[in-house]
C-alpha cells in the first residue's frame, strides 16, 4: 500500500512538473523597428496577450533600419518600418538565409508642422522641398512673418526621413542646418517649443502642441489618404522571415483584422480599409 502511495505521488509530481514547465514556455515574440509604427505596435500587443496569455510579445523602436537589420540578423522576429525594404537589404538578407515578407498593417499621412502661433496653414510640396533644402530660409518668403525657419527633420536612419527625402526632397538631401531628431515624439517636442520651428510626423503622432499644415491644400486625414489624394500618405510595415507561423502569424492575423485596425484608427493613423 505505501508502495502504491509513493507511485502516485510520484506522478503527480511529475504532472505538476510538466505543467510548470508548460507555463515556463509561453511562447515569446519581438518586434522592432520604427518608432512611427511604435505606437500601433505597442497597442497591438497588449491587446493580443490580453487575448492570449501565453504569448510574450516585446517591442522595441529605434528606426526602420535598425529594425531590418534585426530581422536580417536574425535577432527580431517582426520588423516594423514605416518605408519598404531596400533592394540591397533585401539581398543581404537572402545572402544569410533570411526571406522577408512584406505584410501592410496601416496607412499613414506624414504631415507637417509648424508652432501653434504660425499663421501660415498651408505649403507647397515645392515650398516644402526648397525648405528642407536650405533654400527658403524665412517664413515671410511662403506668406509668414519675418522670422528664420527653423528645420526640424528626422535623422537619416529613420524610414520616415527616407519617405520625406523621397517625397519632398526628391532624393536631394536635406540641409546641413537642420536639426535631426530620433523619433516622431521628438520632433513634435522640438516644434511645439519653437515658434520659428517646422517639423514633419506621422499623423499618429498629431496633437495639439502643434499646428497641422495642409499640403497642396489638402488636409491630412483617412479619407485623403485612403483616396490617394493626400500627397504624402505611405504605407507602414511589419516584416517577417517568410510566412509567419505561431504567435508570429496569430499577432499579424490580428493586427490586419478588425481588432487591430479599430486599434490602429485609435492610434491615430489610418486604417487599411
Amino acid at each position: 500500500m505505501t508502495r502504491m502511495l509513493n507511485i502516485i505521488a510520484a506522478a503527480l509530481v511529475g504532472l505538476s512538473l510538466i505543467g510548470g514547465a508548460s507555463a515556463l514556455a509561453a511562447e515569446s515574440l519581438g518586434v522592432n523597428g520604427s518608432t512611427t509604427v511604435l505606437p500601433i505596435g505597442q497597442a497591438t500587443a497588449e491587446a493580443y496577450m490580453k487575448k492570449n496569455p501565453s504569448v510574450n510579445i516585446s517591442i522595441s523602436g529605434g528606426g526602420s533600419g535598425n529594425g531590418i537589420k534585426a530581422l536580417i540578423d536574425k535577432t527580431t522576429q517582426i520588423a516594423m518600418s514605416s518605408r519598404q525594404m531596400k533592394k540591397e537589404e533585401i539581398e543581404l538578407a537572402k545572402s544569410k538565409g533570411v526571406n522577408p515578407m512584406e505584410h501592410k498593417v496601416a496607412i499613414d499621412a506624414l504631415t507637417p508642422v509648424a508652432h501653434p502661433s504660425n499663421p501660415v496653414a498651408n505649403l507647397t510640396i515645392e515650398q516644402l522641398s526648397l525648405i528642407y533644402q536650405g533654400k527658403i530660409r524665412n517664413w515671410k518668403e511662403v506668406g509668414g512673418k519675418d522670422l528664420q525657419i527653423v528645420v526640424i527633420s528626422r535623422d537619416t536612419s529613420s524610414g520616415t526621413y527616407e519617405s520625406w527625402q523621397e517625397k519632398i526632397l526628391h532624393k536631394e538631401k536635406v540641409s546641413p542646418r537642420a536639426q535631426l531628431q530620433a523619433s516622431s515624439g521628438a520632433v513634435v517636442q522640438a516644434v511645439s517649443k519653437n515658434r520659428y520651428a517646422i517639423g514633419y510626423i506621422g499623423i499618429g503622432y498629431l496633437n495639439k502642441s502643434v499646428k497641422a499644415l495642409t499640403v497642396n491644400g489638402i488636409v491630412a486625414n483617412d479619407a485623403n489618404a485612403l483616396n490617394g489624394t493626400y500627397p504624402i500618405a505611405r504605407p507602414l510595415y511589419y516584416y517577417t522571415n517568410g510566412e509567419p507561423k505561431g504567435s508570429a502569424a496569430g499577432y499579424l492575423n490580428f493586427v490586419k483584422g478588425p481588432e487591430g485596425q479599430k486599434i490602429v484608427k485609435k492610434e491615430g493613423f489610418v486604417p487599411l480599409k
